[in-house]
């Protein structure tokens, strides 16, 4: 299961180096990518993923359909940028743990309170709205989105859980599903009220959510001493 998890991992880190195809990459030819990926975003926000056109975006870009198709080849691969671009530096932040931290419920809980926090913030909340709206009619548009967003912090906090693992320090199991299954602890009840605009989650109910779940994450893969 492990080797499998590792295996998953580095593909992903593989992905994530792959970039859509683009212009030279020179000082100038980034500040373009920029702005297309900001223009992108208003244009994806604003009119969603159906209306939305590679036209409309050359057209506010102040340019033509062939310099942005230079950068991006299709609109599902400019949205997959869109996706990645958005969630990829925040991401970064949610799961920057120290190497062999000493207290593994003190790290979860701060993965999983950072975690909360980004799911729980206007742009995510807007993009996940966005996604859903429109995967039904466009399923590669979901693919898009859990592939560059919630996979890529499964298989970062999956890398943690092997180590753990790995070391004796938490019951051996599949790093994948115990990741997912630690980040569904960490939404319960919270995000079904969020995502229907039923109330927003207060920094105390996000906190108190984290807490108690690490605490069941705990009592299921503590090892016994």
């Amino acid at each position: 299961m492990c080797e499998r998890a590792s295996s998953a991992a580095r593909g992903a880190a593989n992905n994530e180096e792959k970039k859509p195809p683009m212009a030279a990459g020179s000082a100038k030819a980034d500040d373009k990518r920029r702005a297309i990926l900001d223009i992108a975003r208003e244009v994806f926000m604003t009119e969603g993923y159906a209306a939305a056109s590679m036209s409309a975006i050359a057209a506010r870009l102040g340019g033509s359909k062939g310099t942005l198709y230079n950068y991006f080849p299709s609109k599902e691969a400019l949205f997959a940028e869109f996706m990645r671009d958005q969630c990829q530096a925040e991401a970064d932040a949610v799961y920057d743990l120290a190497d062999g931290d000493a207290d593994i419920p003190h790290a979860l809980c701060e993965v999983g309170k950072r975690l909360m926090r980004f799911i729980f913030s206007d742009t995510v909340q807007s993009i996940h709205r966005l996604a859903i709206a429109e995967s039904e009619r466009f399923p590669e548009l979901g693919r898009a989105f859990y592939e560059n967003g919630p996979r890529v912090g499964i298989l970062r906090l999956a890398g943690y859980l092997e180590g753990w693992m790995e070391a004796g320090r938490i019951r051996k199991a599949d790093p994948v599903r115990t990741a997912e299954r630690f980040g569904d602890l960490c939404k319960a009840g919270l995000y079904q009220r969020m995502m229907w605009n039923v109330e927003r989650a207060t920094p105390a109910q996000i906190d108190e959510n984290v807490e108690e779940a690490v605490r069941i994450f705990m009592a299921a893969y503590a090892v016994e001493k």
